[in-house]
């Protein structure tokens, strides 16, 4: 299987769901500042970043963990869907895919952090809420990577898409 995290910058919901995902930030408490900064690309990707793939490893269960950034495309996770049906398709590719959306898990205090680190260089401001904000969704982020984990279980070649949206509510959806 092959799980790609998306949200708009690539660079925070995402990069820390990866990283729960991958036991590189742990799922049984909420990390310290420091733990959160100090993941690996957390905050530091750039505009220009967007609409790359990133590779972070492989999970326990031999997925593949990968991230991007779609910014204000609508059309970036669904364009990748249909290649990869089409590649199912034509190619008779078995690799399953997982397209999870982390948007729904970022409150404001990372959204605010987001554009004053990111948007306008103000990391003075910036990253203290970005930290603020991930302690505060952390346990919505260790949801979202379990349940993308289980999934990935029941249905490993499989494409399907999911989603969790500001109350915490995850829903899935198949890919075709």
């Amino acid at each position: 299987m092959i799980i790609i995290y998306n949200c708009y910058g690539g660079t925070h919901s995402s990069i820390l769901t990866s990283a729960v995902h991958l036991g590189l930030l742990p799922s049984d408490r909420i990390p310290s500042k420091q733990e959160i900064l100090n993941t690996k690309y957390f905050n530091h990707l750039r505009y220009q970043d967007m609409g790359r793939l990133i590779y972070h490893g492989v999970d326990d269960y031999g997925n593949k963990v990968y991230t991007i950034g779609r910014g204000t495309s609508s059309a970036l996770i669904p364009a990748m869907r249909n290649l990869t049906l089409e590649m199912h398709k034509l190619y008779n590719v078995n690799e399953g895919f997982a397209y999870v959306n982390t948007s729904g898990t970022v409150p404001l205090a990372m959204t605010l952090g987001g554009f004053f680190s990111r948007g306008i260089k103000m990391d003075l401001i910036g990253i203290p809420l970005l930290a603020i904000g991930a302690r505060q969704t952390f346990m919505n982020i260790v949801n979202l990577a379990q349940k993308t984990k289980q999934l990935c279980l029941e249905k490993p070649d499989s494409c399907f898409i999911i989603d969790m949206n500001e109350k915490g509510q995850i829903s899935n959806y198949p890919a075709n």
